[in-house]
């Protein structure tokens, strides 16, 4: 039960703000079909010792073959939304990008997390959540005025900036699809999240 009963989301195996986003997103009452790496960590994993994993079910499937693709885009036909959390470029390599999976289904919404976003110096970068807080400006405002800054846990940036990010603009996209009947691409960047959460504190 819960507001998004009837909606149903892929997620394709990530880290961090990726499942944290798939959570959330079940723990509304989407059906959110986890699509693991076959032998993954999380594959079958107890809910009781991984929340990320609770209120989901998972399929094993290799992406790396044609017959893992086309099972995913199988899937996307009956589904209303599939996000990722690969470095730009890599799900239109592996034949589950956005035009191809809206190919085969218009009124998907698509989303992506990333750290830096789809464009950019940055875009191609491995990154953390202390890079990305530090060059949002969340960092150097956390700790003492006259201090070093003081290191966050990872919820300002991989959750609170990116997974609650992915999942608020997925929920926005998909209210939009049932209006328009067409999907979107939700690029969710944890450095814009994270831009965000400053607003009330920018001078």
């Amino acid at each position: 039960m819960g507001p998004l009963q009837g909606i149903r989301i892929i997620e394709i195996c990530s880290i961090g703000p990726g499942p944290f986003a798939g959570m959330m997103l079940a723990d509304m009452g989407a059906e959110v079909i986890r699509v693991e790496r076959p032998g993954g960590s999380n594959f079958n994993t107890d809910p009781k010792f991984d929340c990320f994993h609770r209120g989901k079910r998972c399929i094993a499937v290799d992406l790396k073959t044609p017959e893992g693709v086309s099972v995913v885009l199988k899937l996307a036909e009956t589904a209303d939304g599939l996000f990722e959390g690969n470095r730009p470029g890599v799900a239109e390599r592996l034949g589950i990008g956005p035009a191809q999976i809206q190919q085969r289904n218009p009124k998907l919404v698509y989303g992506r997390m990333t750290g830096w976003g789809q464009m950019g110096p940055l875009a191609e970068s491995a990154g953390h959540d202390i890079n990305y807080i530090s060059l949002a400006g969340a960092l150097n405002s956390i700790g003492e005025a006259d201090g070093k800054p003081t290191i966050p846990m990872a919820l300002v940036g991989d959750f609170g900036g990116g997974g609650l990010m992915l999942a608020y603009g997925m929920v926005c996209a998909l209210l939009e699809a049932k209006v328009s009947g067409k999907g979107q691409v939700v690029d969710a960047a944890i450095i814009d999240g994270v831009g965000a959460l400053m607003a009330a504190f920018y001078r």
